[in-house]
């Protein structure tokens, strides 16, 4: 690669590219929720958001100074971050409250981007983080999913004319808003039928002390205000 090619290629990436119609903004956010609310889809679409669910987990073990040994991900949709450190403190209570608030938050943080005309970086940043988190996967099924999660931002990224590129950006970023809010329900009424026994608001609830339900009506604050904020970027096109 010539010094002409990185810097043209820097300079994409840095630069900002000019927002789409309000209908394309609009059509989105209805593709997605058209994905998001009808189990069938949501079903298969759900993978995406524990891929985001379980690279929470692990990104903040590793900005906590905790070991990460590996991810997996499941058919069932389920998924499973293992990392090493004391079982207890302050760093272990971040990784655990990152996952239900990891697919929302990053919702909020692409809203952000596109508001500023990011899209490709957008597109890049994604993609590194699916490489980065590929190299942690430690079962097939986990690895197949990121691996076709990341060629898709590849192929986009990389074949797409720009208004392709900045309807899949906002219908990512629109996933991540609405798909994120669902886990937390989902979350509250397996707790109500009396399951879900491990899970992260038990988990968390054991480390602090902190009823459980306070953790769930955490993950839903921040959901809903992801998505209430984001939206509103979104929309301001």
């Amino acid at each position: 690669m010539d010094a002409n090619t990185a810097t043209s290629l820097w300079d994409e990436l840095i630069g900002t590219q000019p927002d789409p119609d309000l209908w394309v903004v609009l059509a989105t956010m209805v593709a997605a929720l058209a994905i998001v609310v009808p189990h069938t889809l949501w079903r298969i679409a759900r993978n995406a958001i524990t891929i985001a669910h379980e690279g929470g987990h692990g990104l903040i073990a590793l900005l906590t100074g905790r070991t990460l040994t590996g991810i997996r991900l499941h058919s069932d949709t389920s998924g499973l971050t293992v990392s090493k450190g004391k079982p207890y403190g302050i760093g272990m209570i971040l990784t655990a409250s990152a996952g239900y608030t990891a697919p929302p938050l990053l919702g909020l943080g692409g809203a952000a981007l596109l508001a500023a005309g990011r899209i490709t970086l957008l597109l890049w940043l994604a993609t590194a983080l699916l490489v980065a988190m590929l190299v942690m996967i430690r079962n097939a099924y986990g690895a197949l999913t990121v691996l076709l999660t990341g060629g898709t931002f590849v192929v986009v990224s990389w074949l797409a004319g720009p208004q392709v590129q900045a309807a899949f950006a906002y219908a990512v970023v629109w996933f991540l808003l609405l798909g994120g809010v669902r886990p937390a329900f989902e979350l509250q009424a397996k707790r109500a039928r009396g399951g879900a026994g491990d899970s992260d608001a038990d988990q968390l609830s054991r480390l602090t002390h902190v009823p459980a339900g306070l953790w769930l009506f955490l993950f839903h604050a921040v959901s809903l205000c992801s998505l209430i904020g984001g939206g509103r970027w979104l929309l301001e096109v």
